[in-house]
């Protein structure tokens, strides 16, 4: 039974279906299917494998990139998050993910990284146009 706001009240059993698919996600990430690097499957291949709905896996991602577990590339979709050492996989019960914290951190900088060369992509591309009209006003 869940709650009005979808949360579980205390002492509920049965995990929610974005909990799975980020738990199925792990497991296949702590066993070696999915390696440091490696892209996750789309969001329509769980859809469709989970029997889920957008919303839901976005939660199952959104879950797995707070914990450490993923990170998104900008346009590329998301990936196993790569660690110094392989072995922090390997975590006692009750810790959620892998160096959660630093790897929030380095997710933020590769957003704020990637943010940066399309605005300087944009950027260059109006020069661009502006010197080409430029280059026809003076002829």
């Amino acid at each position: 039974m869940t709650t009005r706001r979808g949360r579980r009240p205390a002492g509920g059993g049965v995990p929610l279906t974005f909990e799975v698919i980020a738990e199925t996600l792990r497991e296949q990430i702590r066993s070696g299917g999915l390696k440091p690097g490696d892209a996750l499957p789309t969001q329509t291949t769980l859809m469709r494998e989970f029997g889920a709905s957008s919303l839901t896996v976005q939660k199952a991602m959104g879950l797995l990139k707070q914990d450490g577990w993923a990170v998104s590339r900008p346009g590329k979709g998301a990936f196993v998050a790569r660690h110094a050492d392989s072995d922090d996989l390997d975590q006692p019960e009750g810790k959620t993910g892998p160096a959660g914290g630093t790897a929030a951190r380095v997710e933020a900088l590769e957003r704020a990284l990637s943010e940066a060369v399309e605005q300087l992509a944009d950027l260059r591309a109006r020069v661009e146009a502006l010197e080409a009209g430029g280059t026809e006003r003076s002829r």
